[in-house]
């Protein structure tokens, strides 16, 4: 039987800004459909995986791939140099992004915001990329409001929109940065739904979040992270109920108790 290759392929990824040592050789694979949530304190490293698989930070060391295909940089011989900016930003349309921040285009309706992306980048025709816009409201629940603009939404509205912006670019995968974090709490749960229906469709996902139930739910690998290093990964149950490492349970009891 053959074996798939995985979709992501982190490799021996270190990554420093000046003398500090944010990532210590990570190495992290991602199967196709996969939904992998890295959980850790403040500070251990997850939001800058995540940057440097999607380039907005360039590595120090190491190799990143998506579907087989280095990220950031080619080989020419045996040297890596840096990609142009077309490759680079092909690749990154391979990826969709949500941060804490719901990063809208104040002066741009809900509508516009979703379809610069694909009529600029991708090259669409308005009419395709307003037809999908239309079906990604509809799914993240927020068709009624595609002629608003984002001050005139809540903090959970501009997230799903956020969402359904990303996913406008058909990625291959979504990476989401604690992307409740910024919601005031009532509203966490409506962004919530809309990532697990993503992950009940099958998306491979991504994702640093604080939100422990969520992550024990929609998680096929859980990923704890500390200091820059994996220090344990494994299914949901093994992390949350039976780990092996004290450094990840001390997390885990930390987290249960508030």
């Amino acid at each position: 039987m053959a074996v798939m290759n995985p979709l992501v392929r982190v490799e021996g990824l270190h990554k420093s800004f000046g003398s500090l040592n944010v990532l210590k050789g990570i190495d992290l694979t991602v199967q196709q459909g996969q939904k992998i949530s890295l959980i850790g304190p403040s500070g251990s490293g997850k939001t800058t995986l995540l940057r440097c698989i999607n380039y907005l930070e360039e590595p120090t060391q190491g190799s990143i791939y998506l579907d087989n295909e280095l990220i950031g940089q080619r080989l020419v011989g045996n040297r890596k140099v840096p990609m142009g900016d077309k490759d680079l930003a092909r690749m990154r349309a391979e990826m969709g992004m949500v941060f804490q921040r719901f990063n809208l285009f104040p002066h741009l309706t809900v509508l516009e915001n979703i379809i610069l992306g694909p009529m600029k980048v991708q090259k669409r025709e308005r009419r395709d990329a307003v037809a999908h816009a239309e079906e990604l409201l509809k799914k993240v629940g927020m068709l009624a409001k595609r002629d608003a603009y984002p001050e005139q939404l809540s903090g959970g509205q501009q997230q799903r929109i956020a969402i359904a912006r990303s996913l406008a670019m058909r990625p291959k995968l979504m990476l989401f940065d604690e992307a409740t974090s910024a919601l005031d709490p009532e509203l966490v749960g409506e962004v919530l739904n809309v990532m697990r229906s993503l992950a009940d469709e099958g998306m491979t996902m991504i994702i640093v979040t604080h939100e422990m139930r969520f992550a024990e739910s929609v998680s096929d690998q859980v990923v704890f992270m500390a200091d820059g290093n994996i220090i344990e990964q494994g299914p949901p149950r093994q992390i949350f109920h039976d780990c092996e490492i004290e450094r990840t349970r001390s997390f885990i009891r930390a987290v249960q108790e508030h």
